[in-house]
């Protein structure tokens, strides 16, 4: 199914450090939850090792939320985690 990005959501990633590639993922491959307002979620951990906001992370967990279209989902918030 097609992916597509709120401008919302497409901010909240440039300033999370989150891209349309993980997004997409998350959204095939993530373990799948209700959300509010009739949202649903979509959680996925990635292997980060690296360096964000000068510290570092082994994990970077990403967490979409989307509404179901007929023939797409519309992905309208992100949110990063780093641990």
């Amino acid at each position: 199914m097609l992916i597509r990005f709120h401008r919302h959501a497409r901010a909240r990633m440039a300033e999370r450090g989150t891209t349309k590639e993980e997004v997409a993922v998350t959204v095939e491959e993530g373990e799948r939850f209700d959300a509010k307002f009739g949202r649903v979620g979509f959680r996925r951990n990635f292997v980060f090792d690296s360096m964000w906001g000068g510290k570092y992370y082994k994990t970077k967990q990403i967490e979409a939320f989307a509404f179901e279209r007929v023939r797409d989902w519309l992905v309208v918030s992100v949110i990063t985690r780093y641990f």
